[in-house]
This record gives C-alpha cells, structure tokens and sequence, in this order.
C-alpha cells in the first residue's frame, strides 16, 4: 500500500467557461494541494479534471470536444484519467454517460467533496479561503454566492447551480485576507446575482454591509461588483462606492433587453421605463461611474419594432462597456416552450448592429480621456507594451491601456499614474506620470 500511495500522479484541472467555473477550479486544486497531490492548471497531467460549462450552444460544444480531445489523448496512452465536472455534467449528465462512456466517472457542481475522493483526496471543511489562483497574481475573483433563485425565462443557471446561497460574511473576509497576504490587489466579486446578496443568510439585501467589511482588509486597493439584477437593487451600494475609494466606480449589470413585452416574456420583474430610472439614479448617485451590461438579441417573438427599441436605447443610454449576444434555446429552460423563430443570420445581425453603436460610443467616449490621467494596475507585458486597466475596466473584457514599455518600465501587478495620449474603440494608449 505505502509504495502505491507515493506514485506521484499529476493532476492537470482544465477549466472552460465563466469567472465561477475559475474560482470553482481554484478551489478543487486548493483541496487537492492541502491532500498533498501534484496539481496543475492546463499543463501536462496523467489525470485529467475538466471543468465544463453548459450555459449556451457554444460553450456546450466547446466543453463536449474538450472531453473527446482528452478522450482521444487517454485512447493513445498519453493520460491515465480524465474526470468531467462542472454545469455541462450537471445538467446533462446521463447523456454524457451514455455518449462518452470512457469517461472514468462525471460529478455535478455540488460534488466536490465525491471528485476529491475519486481523486485520492479528502475534502477539508477547514480550508476556508485557500485557493490556488489561476488568475495574473494582481487580482482575484470572490465569489459572494453559488445559484440564483431568479425565474428568468432563457436561463438554464439554475437547472446547474440551484437555489441561491450566500457565503457568510467572516467566511468571505478570510478568504480576502488570504487573496491579499498573496499579493492580490483587486478583488473581484461574483455571483450568479450580486443583488440578491444576504437574502437567504441575513433576510435582508446585505451587499453593502459585505463592502464594508471588505474595504478593510489590508494590502487590498480596488474592488469590482460583477453580475448585478436590477430588480431589487440595493441602493446602499451605492452610497459606499461613492464614498470608499477601494469600491471601483463601476457596475457589471446585465440588462438582457428593454422592450417591454420581451422584458415580460423573458421574465425579468422590470420594465423598460424602471431600468431607464434605475440607471439614472446610478448615475446621478456616482458621478462618472462605468456601467457595463449585456444584451441578448433574437429572442423568440423579438420582432424588428423591439429590435428598433433596443437599438434606440442603447444609443440613449450610451453604456460604457457593453457585449452582445445571440439567443441560444435552451432544453428545460421556460423560453424553451416558446418558438425559436428568429433566423440565426437575422440575430447575427442585429448582434453585429448593436456591437456596432456600441463600438462609436466607446470610441467617442474614449476620445475624452485624452489628456486625462488614471491610476492603472499593470496586468501584463505584451511585445512592446504593458498592459494595464483603470477602474473602470474588468480583465478579459473590458477596455485596455497600453504604456510603451521602451519608454517607461513598470511592474505587473504593480499600479502606476498615467495620461492617456491616444485613444480607439477599445483601447487607450498612454504614458507614464510618475512611477
């Protein structure tokens, strides 16, 4: 037994989809490290964990052929094991089984403690906080709460994730004293719904009172609120952000869309004349704050009178990120009684159309910031430039600042003080002030 147990085996955890399928793998190979295992993140590994998502089309097809590469790698000897986890086992699990039965076995995404023993591992309730982060060591996603408790039509989230459950606040405080004795700098939160934050634990919103408490850890300079509903929005928030300087002044709140009888049908409890006040309290409150939100277009019974309303407004009001989506019909979700009738080159385009506005708005507002200055944090070095972000941009999506690095050096990780020289659609260039 003893010269079985010290065989070193690799483990690589290979992770697909959003911010939550990130921490999620973090905190696998976390646990895998306090059982003393070799773990990896998307290196060479004879076991093989892969992390699925299984929100839409796209990401389901991406995780279903990530499986059959490693599949195919185990046929030819190169891995030992290959496990699948995460929302596409969850959801679709006895398909799985059936079509890739090679699979050494699949968990959901609430059988954490069943994969670390599959894996040789024992689940450790003591181990509140410790992750082994993926991410550039300057920032870090927290993730407030698992589930959503939303009923939205087209959303298969809760099918995967369950009901909503928030994360006790002293839980979430260690966990960010931990990500700062590390070096991160700036915390992300997510959750399926940032609004419904403290509900379940607290009987009451308690997003604000979790800011408080945040803003005080040490080593820790900027914090970012990813995934906000906008109905039942906490407008204490608000007052904190504008106050603490370590609250970034921006606000990812997916809107999905705003004619009226898709907003009804899509189940989403607002309308388009509330959402358009709830913005400008948002703005009216914070002064210059960064609004991202997402839209989806081509949704069933989207006629080209709701696709003219949508378009209006998102020129009205000139969001300063924004991404846009196609309609993906989801199995057991409610949309999915509905017809999908919308052509799939007719949602191409009016995807292409709202990116399009949004493009010219970005760039006029970037236009503005000529000459400006911005704290930025420097996430990385790119050929002949770093690669930083202000507050009001997230990693992977959002708006980049590139300093020449031939001129001016800088740490990753590290902020600097920058005037911003030229501007484009989406990226700004700048130099530095002072290091």
């Amino acid at each position: 037994m003893r010269t079985k147990s010290l065989k070193k085996n690799r483990i690589n955890v290979v992770t697909l989809g959003c911010s939550k399928n990130v921490y999620d793998s973090e905190v696998l190979m976390g646990q895998l490290k306090a059982s003393g295992k070799d773990v990896v993140h998307e290196e060479d590994g004879n076991v093989v964990v892969i992390n699925t998502c299984g929100f839409i089309n796209n990401a389901k097809e991406e995780s279903v052929n990530t499986i059959l590469e490693f599949m195919k790698k185990k046929e030819a000897g190169e891995v030992d094991k290959v496990f699948v986890t995460g929302c596409l086992s969850e959801r679709y699990k006895p398909d799985l089984q059936k079509e890739i039965p090679n699979v050494d076995e699949y968990f959901g995404t609430t059988e954490l403690p069943q994969l670390l023993k599959a894996l040789g591992a024992d689940y450790k309730h003591e181990l509140i906080g410790e992750r082994l982060t993926t991410t550039p060591k300057n920032y870090a996603y927290l993730k407030i709460a698992e589930g959503c408790d939303r009923p939205c039509s087209f959303c298969a989230i809760p099918l995967m994730r369950g009901k909503h459950k928030s994360t006790p606040i002293e839980h979430l405080v260690i966990e960010a004293e931990k990500l700062a004795a590390n070096g991160v700098k700036e915390l992300i939160l997510i959750a399926q719904d940032l609004t419904y934050y403290g509900l379940d634990i607290y009987k009451k919103r308690n997003l604000a009172e979790l800011l408080e408490h945040l803003v005080k850890v040490e080593g820790i300079e900027w914090i970012r609120l990813h995934y906000a509903f906008p109905t039942g929005f906490p407008m204490d928030v608000l007052d904190i952000m504008k106050r603490e300087p370590k609250i970034c002044n921006y606000l990812d709140i997916p809107l999905q869309h705003i004619s009226d009888s898709i907003l009804k049908s899509m189940r989403r409890g607002t309308t388009q004349e509330k959402t358009t006040k709830l913005l400008k309290a948002f703005r009216a409150t914070v002064p210059g704050m960064t609004i991202r939100t997402t839209l989806i277009v081509g949704y069933p019974g989207e006629t080209e009178a709701d696709f003219q309303t949508l378009k209006q407004w998102v020129k009205d009001m000139r969001f300063e990120r924004m991404g846009c989506f196609t309609y993906s019909h989801e199995e057991n979700t409610h949309a999915f009684n509905l017809v999908d009738d919308v052509p799939e080159e007719v949602k191409m385009e009016r995807a292409n159309q709202i990116m399009e506005i949004q493009s010219q708005i970005s760039f006029e507002l970037n236009q503005q910031k000529i000459g400006h200055e911005f704290k930025v944090v420097i996430d990385r070095k790119e050929g002949n430039y770093f690669v930083g972000r202000t507050e009001f941009d997230s990693p992977d999506v959002d708006n980049e600042v590139l300093i020449d690095a031939t001129v001016a050096y800088l740490k990753t990780g590290e902020f600097a003080t920058v005037k911003v020289i030229e501007a484009e659609d989406f990226d700004l260039y700048a130099e530095v002030v002072n290091n």
